[in-house]
């Protein structure tokens, strides 16, 4: 395990996706999609995870900069990463 398994936003040990505000070890049940388009391609987005305690606090942080996209609920067994087509 490495300090960079803590900010994929999942507990490694048992595979559930946390949410993304800082200290927040709650279970995640949203995924907040954004990109910031000064340095992301239109299309990309990246996810942060939320609890539903934390959801509207970072949907703010986002929206107020302009890198909020869309929220999406977070389906049992995903971990907010992107889908990997083979």
């Amino acid at each position: 395990m490495s300090l960079f398994d803590f900010a994929a936003g999942s507990d490694v040990a048992s595979g559930t996706a946390m949410c993304s505000r800082k200290a927040c070890r709650a279970q995640a049940s949203w995924q907040l999609l954004w990109n910031n388009p000064k340095i992301h391609a239109p299309e990309r987005r990246k996810t942060w995870l939320a609890c539903a305690d934390h959801r509207e606090w970072l949907e703010d942080y986002l929206q107020t900069r302009g890198l909020w996209k869309e929220t999406l609920p977070l389906s049992p067994g995903d971990d907010g990463s992107p889908a990997q087509d083979l």
